[in-house]
């Protein structure tokens, strides 16, 4: 004789596992962008030094006008999202895709982690261009410190601030750092490590981040805030209870963002390549 069992549904969704973003400390907001689809950003040189003359007329040397340049930074990245939540899904599955919480799973699961992998990304293409500032060979636990400071020291030949320093790396590049017998600094709270922060290497802060955030055969890259620019310059989510056609909600969100690295501060970012 047949059986019918009695089937419970739990209204606790098991949510997947996310992290806060992972780039925000390395980035800057120095420019306003408000309103504007790009911005130009001035570079002025330098004059050289001379002996000072005790005599004639140009003691300090033949004056020059100093030259400039002019770089412009276009927004390219304009994205956006939607999502339907029927009103009897949501009663029928008591809740669980009630749709302020799945906006939120959407913006944790989907939308920060795609800004943090462009801004990688754009980190990444800068260095690739600057190809001295490019430490390459295979890492084990036998060179994976001696190829961080080779790393960190080709930004600091340039005079890059030796504070504020960031690193990012990938868990196996971590794991090849404590494997070679250095200890990471500073033990942090729990708190901590959900932003990937995990202590510091000779004053540079740690972020382990997922080897897929990271670009192909890279596997450390060191940078200062000053590098980078993120303008945000528009997050805008909506949720719409019985929009036109549809009882339940509609959630629509859109995201106006991109992340440059800046001409005069491109020799502060630097990379370890496996190949």
């Amino acid at each position: 004789m047949s059986q019918n069992l009695a089937v419970k549904y739990s209204p606790k969704v098991d949510e997947v596992f996310h992290l806060a973003s992972l780039t925000d400390e390395a980035m800057n907001q120095d420019y306003d962008w408000d309103g504007v689809n790009s911005i130009n950003v001035y570079g002025v040189g330098t004059a050289p030094m001379n002996t000072y003359a005790r005599s004639g007329s140009n003691r300090y040397g033949t004056p020059q006008e100093l030259d400039d340049t002019k770089t412009n930074y276009a927004l390219t990245r304009d994205r956006a999202f939607t999502f339907t939540v029927d009103r009897r899904n949501r009663d029928e599955s008591q809740q669980a895709t009630e749709a302020g919480k799945a906006l939120r799973r959407q913006i944790d699961v989907v939308v920060t982690p795609e800004i943090d992998i462009y801004r990688v990304a754009a980190l990444n293409s800068a260095v690739t261009a600057n190809t001295a500032f490019v430490d390459t060979g295979a890492t084990s636990a036998a060179n994976a410190y001696s190829q961080f400071l080779d790393v960190n020291g080709r930004i600091s030949n340039l005079l890059v601030p030796l504070t504020e320093r960031i690193a990012f790396m990938t868990p196996a590049y971590y794991n090849f750092l404590k494997l070679s017998g250095f200890v990471v600094a500073s033990e942090i709270a729990a708190g901590g490590r959900q932003t990937g922060d995990l202590g510091k290497v000779d004053n540079v802060t740690v972020k382990v981040i997922p080897s897929t955030y990271m670009p192909g055969n890279t596997d450390l890259l060191i940078t200062h805030p000053v590098a980078m620019t993120s303008p945000m310059v528009l997050t805008d989510y909506m949720v719409h209870e019985n929009a036109p056609g549809i009882n339940g909600w509609l959630v629509e969100g859109r995201v106006v963002y991109d992340a440059f690295v800046l001409a005069n501060k491109v020799n502060a970012v630097a990379a370890h390549k496996t190949s």
